[in-house]
């Protein structure tokens, strides 16, 4: 197989994260507010409170799932694994992945400051590591 591809990408995989861009119009006044909600919550209990009434149970595990994605991925834990631990498909992973070493770094910034201590393991080559064996020209 050629370097970047295993027997587990698809062409469609590949295509989606190429096509992945920051799209959200931040200045966007309804996404400024959303921003500012989270910036006005001052305690963890507020936090629970407002994404509680934001999203469904779904949503939240969602999100939740999501985020112990990237940290599996920051620890170079193989695509199988994290379906199995997180119940995320494939192709939902890839897009974590891509973003967790993308330029805008959100995922990175959260799992330094949740452990302060750990060194993440990103790619920091021209290309984006994916999981084993998989990577992405930038």
């Amino acid at each position: 197989m050629s370097k970047g591809i295993n027997k587990n990408t698809t062409i469609k995989t590949v295509k989606m994260i190429q096509g992945i861009g920051p799209k959200v119009d931040w200045s966007e006044r309804k996404n400024r507010r959303l921003v500012d909600a989270f910036l006005a919550l001052e305690n963890k209990g507020e936090a629970e409170k407002f994404l509680r009434d934001l999203m469904t149970e779904s949503e939240i595990q969602e999100f939740a799932n999501r985020l112990e994605a990237a940290r599996l991925l920051s620890t170079d834990e193989q695509y199988k694994g994290i379906i199995e631990k997180t119940g995320l498909s494939s192709t939902t992973i890839a897009r974590i992945a891509k973003w967790l070493n993308g330029s805008l770094g959100g995922y990175r910034l959260i799992l330094t400051r949740l452990n302060p201590s750990t060194t993440l393991r990103t790619s920091h080559h021209n290309s984006s590591k994916l999981g084993k064996g998989l990577y992405l020209n930038s």
